[in-house]
């Protein structure tokens, strides 16, 4: 398996977002090394028609027991947003600063999942950063890829990142891919 790591930053950060992302930063690289050490348990479950609750578990073995991540958390309501978002994991960074992990499968492009993670932490007031796990690849019943998630999501929410004029209000994104690509 090929866990893969990219990740993207908005620019003009000031000194307070810079210390807020060497932990975040840290955190993440913990959920790469985790994805890497757990790769034969993810493959096993990374399969078609699997759950995404399967990777999901194998995900939250880290950042709900080890890293003090909470699971299903409803965000704190926002004036004029009717939405009761609640992600995979939160993580708490102090008073109205945290992280959104999402673990997703096979609606991550197809069904935009990756786009409306994005877009449930940009809205949150209680989050600023998105850790988003995604497959490198998903497979049909033949067991031949018939998508690449994680190089599409790349594209697709990278360019919310590096242009003041496109960026919008999300300080980090990490995006992981798991699963073998071929």
């Amino acid at each position: 398996m090929d866990v893969r790591h990219a990740r993207f930053v908005r620019s003009g950060l000031d000194a307070a977002g810079v210390a807020e992302l060497e932990l975040v930063d840290a955190l993440a690289e913990e959920l790469a090394d985790h994805l890497v050490s757990q790769a034969a348990r993810i493959d096993v479950v990374h399969v078609h028609r699997a759950q995404s609750s399967a990777v999901q578990s194998i995900v939250a073995d880290l950042l709900r027991e080890q890293l003090g991540f909470r699971d299903e958390v409803v965000l704190t309501p926002q004036d004029g947003f009717v939405t009761h978002a609640r992600p995979d994991f939160v993580y708490s960074l102090g008073p109205g600063r945290g992280i959104i992990a999402e673990v997703e499968r096979g609606g991550t492009t197809t069904n935009n999942h990756d786009l409306k993670d994005l877009w449930k932490t940009h809205i949150a007031s209680d989050a600023q950063h998105l850790f988003l796990i995604v497959p490198n690849a998903n497979w049909n019943e033949a067991g031949v890829a018939r998508e690449h998630p994680y190089t599409r999501v790349l594209t697709r929410l990278g360019s919310f990142f590096g242009d003041p004029r496109r960026e919008i209000d999300v300080v980090s994104l990490h995006v992981f891919g798991y699963g073998r690509e071929a």
